[in-house]
């Protein structure tokens, strides 16, 4: 019986072959023979479908088994489905033996089947087959989620842009952009492109690309570039540089190495598998007269490599759910990996560490006019602008529940500042270059008052009555609420060094550093230098791990050992981060390491338990004498705990749901 089955097997494979040599049509055998890394591609949505595919198979070949035992007329079809759904795994077994020379777990998988098969043990080969796609099932849905999630994200990014052409503004695709084109942009919008301004004035937040907090004024001939911000006024950029890449391109290149991934352990995992392969062949073999065929076949299964396929596939799967539940983004897997030795964490300070929206601090007098009438005339001024400096305003004069004059019949003149006009007063608001562009003159307390903000990293708006400056509204940087509780949670999870880098002055850095208990700080640092930093913390024996969200820490983000940056930062920030934090804010940092470290202590977990498992089988099937059955019903036991465990971050999931709601 043996050998006729595994002849009937050995007859339909090379038959099969044949056919498919001859044929010009694609099979599904042949979709599941392809490269599965082949991002946004129709390929990979055929492999998927074939796995998907080839699982269902499997499933209704394992019940057939059991109704052919009790209705024997159906095993002929029931070798038949089997054929079927082992038909890719000896393809993949025949392509390791002949193109890379080895023998891997596609072999040892086969040969597990065919001997099943060849021992009337149908069930036994069903599982087999089973087990195999259902890795293959869970490996595409892990992908699949990181694949869905990266483009979620990228779908969001804004595509097109305003420019002008014959006096008339047209929407144009930002990757058909030309040298020389004029792109408008206006107050809330972010500049698409480096060029340089050839109408209108604005003010311009580039934190992104310089790490300052306060908003620089740009005008007729400026420079501008591409992810910083038009806070107010209006401009016309001449584009400088093409070159910009598009959506799908940036998603392609990304995801052809950040998608799919797998972590050490995993690998470790598979590894392991392919390479007891060969020994577990020549034991089986050697201990076959001895122990009889059955039991031979059974010591086969004592390397269960598609169940560790599946098991760790499961538990990045669902750890990677858990993680998405939470807001969190993970555009590469490896991140949840390296989290866990990271003992030095890096932030950068504005945008990162603080908010894009400023808060008033003090307010500077240089007449006899009161502070509350001071900012009771700036936030009258402000009060229909949009932008940050101006919502800052209006905020704290709510605050305060100062009551604001109505100037509903105003007129507005917007550039570096606003005129309004009512009650006969003219009231001017604005940086100090507003103000002497209007020809008022700065009095020394206010000149005074600029140097020190300068220092501090701040910044003045003036107000002015009938072209006399009445005082300044100081305008700081507004820390994230929620930082000092990271800073703590950090330091319970064993972080060992935590300081901020950033671009901006000393006052301003050593002063935020100094609030919020850091151990060191870096200021003024270009670029490259942040790059040079962590480059040197690494030599020094550290991990790290660099938190940002601008163009100016993209080197050293690529740097580091894992890279974080939060939703709304620039696109060259999200696009080199490894975590992007999506609800915009620094609360969820402490959960990816709580979860990276229960990722990987499972998996470590799994990889135990299923050597421990395999050392169980061998010595059964050796001195108990196993055979094939007992061996199956044995491995669907110890599959189940194994489901079991690695279903435990949904169940964490659920609790939460459960908490929140």
């Amino acid at each position: 019986m043996l050998l006729i089955n595994v002849g009937i097997m050995a007859s339909l494979y090379i038959g099969a072959r044949l056919f498919e040599h001859h044929s010009d049509k694609k099979s599904i055998i042949q979709k599941m023979s392809g490269d599965a890394r082949q991002c946004v591609s129709t390929e990979n949505t055929g492999i998927e479908k074939a796995h998907d595919h080839l699982f269902k198979v499997s499933s209704a070949a394992m019940g057939l088994s059991v109704i052919s035992y009790l209705y024997p007329p159906l095993r002929l079809l029931n070798i038949a489905v089997i054929a079927y759904i082992t038909f890719p795994i000896l393809k993949q077994a025949e392509k390791s033996l002949l193109e890379k020379r080895r023998i891997k777990n596609d072999l040892l998988t086969s040969l597990v089947s065919i001997l099943s098969i060849g021992m009337g043990q149908y069930f036994a080969a069903s599982l087999q087959a089973w087990s195999y796609h259902f890795g293959g099932k869970m490996v595409n849905k892990s992908q699949d989620t990181s694949t869905q999630m990266l483009t979620n994200v990228f779908e969001q990014q804004p595509s097109k842009v305003w420019v002008l052409k014959d006096r008339q503004e047209i929407e144009t695709p930002l990757e058909s952009l030309n040298v020389d084109d004029i792109v408008v942009v206006k107050a809330g919008e972010i500049v698409p492109i480096d060029g340089t301004i050839s109408e209108g004035m604005a003010m311009i937040d580039q934190h992104a690309l310089t790490g300052e907090d306060m908003p620089a004024e740009k005008a007729i001939g400026d420079q501008v570039f591409a992810a910083t911000i038009v806070i107010s006024g209006c401009v016309y950029i001449k584009v400088e540089k093409t070159g910009v890449e598009t959506t799908v391109a940036k998603l392609g290149e990304i995801l052809s190495h950040t998608a799919y991934f797998k972590t050490s352990l995993q690998l470790k995992g598979e590894k392991w598998a392919d390479k007891v392969a060969t020994p577990l062949i020549s034991v089986s073999a050697l201990a076959s007269p001895l122990l009889g065929a059955s039991s031979a076949t059974a010591i086969l299964y004592s390397a269960p490599s598609n169940t560790i396929r599946i098991m760790t596939s499961l538990q990045t799967f669902n750890h990677l759910s858990l993680i998405s539940n939470k807001g969190i983004l993970i555009k590469d897997g490896r991140a949840l990996e390296e989290l866990t030795p990271i003992d030095t964490v890096l932030f950068d300070k504005t945008g990162t560490l603080t908010t894009g929206e400023p808060e008033v601090g003090e307010i500077i007098r240089c007449d006899d006019i009161g502070e509350d009438e001071i900012l009771s005339y700036g936030a009258a001024a402000e009060q229909r602008l949009t932008h940050p400096i101006a919502r800052a305003i209006v905020k704290k004069a709510k605050e305060q529940h100062l009551n604001l004059p109505d100037i509903s019949d105003a007129n507005y003149k917007i550039g570096y500042g606003v005129t309004v006009s009512f009650n006969n007063q003219i009231i001017k608001v604005g940086s100090a270059r507003f103000m002497t562009m209007e020809g008022i003159t700065l009095p020394s307390t206010i000149e005074e008052a600029i140097r020190h903000s300068q220092e501090e990293g701040d910044s003045l708006v003036m107000v002015a009555i009938n072209d006399q400056i009445k005082g300044a509204i100081e305008m700081q940087a507004q820390v994230r609420p929620e930082v000092e509780q990271i800073i703590k949670g950090l330091r319970q999870r064993g972080i060992q060094q935590i300081a901020i880098v950033s671009g901006d002055h000393k006052q301003p850095t050593q002063k935020l550093a100094e609030k919020l208990g850091m151990d060191n700080y870096f200021y003024e640092v270009l670029p490259q230098d942040k790059a040079s930093l962590v480059e040197q913390l690494q030599k020094a024996g550290h991990k790290v791990c660099f938190v940002g969200d601008g163009i100016n820490d993209a080197i050293a983000m690529k740097k580091a050992n894992v890279s974080i940056s939060l939703r709304g930062a620039s696109s060259i920030a999200t696009d080199m981060a490894q975590v992007v934090l999506m609800d915009g804010t620094l609360s969820r940092l402490c959960d990816i390491f709580d979860i990276s470290k229960q990722l990987n202590a499972n998996l470590e977990h799994s990889l135990l338990f299923w050597a421990g498992y395999g050392v169980f089988n061998i010595t059964t099937a050796s001195l108990l004498r196993f055979g094939i059955l007992q061996s199956t019903i044995v491995l669907g036991i110890v599959f189940g705990l194994g489901i079991g465990h690695a279903m435990l971050p949904l169940r964490q999931l659920e609790q939460e749901k459960g908490k929140s709601d």
